[in-house]
């Protein structure tokens, strides 16, 4: 039988990448990590971390076993749920969401789901989608409201298996300029036109996908300011600090003086989704994905 504790350390230790800041995060000494680390590896025969003056690696038999926890984990809180739900007669329903998506999506769809289910107590958690996509994986939420770009979900170490996503929109990034530019009239804009443009962006991942596309078409783009903000990072373009890419469900509210120009297509997009643990049903999660699909295809008038 596989202790569940050894299980949770060695989780831990995949998270934080080493035995020192696995023992920090669990309130436990690093020698009983090692300790409990150790006495897996007995029980199963088998090594489930490299040990380097680097830290510590995931082995192949060591990714399957935190895939194991992670599900263990999943369902002892999905368990501990349905225990509280006997004893209260009120439903618990947790939902991550990033911050342009819910101001968007979440208030109308939480008034469709209060309406089908009002026993139901609801919280809310912001964050990104790589910090909640591995939240829904470990069942610490029941579902994210989250969005990639052209690539994978970015579920984070050890989230990647498990996960049912549901597509809501498409959100494609608009080149924000003062009202003044030289080019803000144009019906859309090729990103090799704006290669002497200087750029203040309004999140990190923006700017990776920015120079991704900048590559393509043959420059460096100059980044003179990144912010956690897309209404502050228009702003600083009202200023005249420079240009930007903002994704269109962020365009509001409006700031005055500028002029927002789609990019010719193939242009950048953001795809919205909700992510739920693959094979939990729930009705009230189910309730608030139509909504949010509901509130979606308002959105984009299909």
């Amino acid at each position: 039988m596989i202790d569940v504790q050894r299980l949770r350390v060695l989780r831990a230790v995949a998270e934080h990448g080493s035995f020192n800041q696995a023992a920090a995060a669990l309130r436990l000494t690093p020698s009983a990590v090692s300790q409990q680390v150790a006495a897996l590896e007995r029980g199963l025969g088998a090594q489930v971390v490299a040990r380097s003056t680097r830290g510590v690696t995931l082995t192949q038999a060591g990714q399957i076993m935190v895939g194991a926890a992670e599900s263990v984990a999943a369902e002892l809180e999905h368990a501990q749920q349905r225990v509280a739900e006997l004893s209260t007669g009120r439903t618990q329903l947790t939902a991550a969401i990033f911050t342009s998506g819910g101001r968007l999506l979440l208030p109308a769809a939480l008034t469709q789901l209060m309406a089908a289910h009002p026993r139901t107590v609801l919280h809310v958690r912001e964050g990104e989608p790589e910090d909640t996509l591995p939240l829904v994986r470990q069942g610490a939420v029941d579902l994210a409201l989250a969005y990639h770009f052209d690539g994978p979900l970015p579920v984070g170490p050890g989230a990647g298996a498990g996960l049912e996503w549901t597509p809501l929109l498409e959100d494609p990034l608009h080149v924000v300029l003062p009202r003044g530019h030289r080019l803000a009239d144009h019906e859309a804009l090729d990103l090799a036109a704006l290669a002497a443009e200087p750029w203040v962006l309004g999140c990190l991942k923006t700017e990776a996908y920015l120079r991704r596309f900048a590559e393509r078409a043959g420059f460096d783009p100059e980044i003179r300011g990144t912010t956690t903000d897309y209404f502050f990072a228009r702003s600083l373009v009202a200023a005249g600090m420079g240009i930007s890419l903002i994704p269109s469900i962020a365009l509001a509210p409006e700031v005055p003086g500028l002029s927002t120009v789609p990019v010719k297509s193939p242009g950048p997009v953001r795809h919205i989704g909700v992510a739920t643990l693959n094979g939990r049903d729930r009705p009230h999660v189910t309730t608030l994905i139509h909504a949010l699909r509901e509130q979606a295809a308002r959105h984009t008038g299909h």
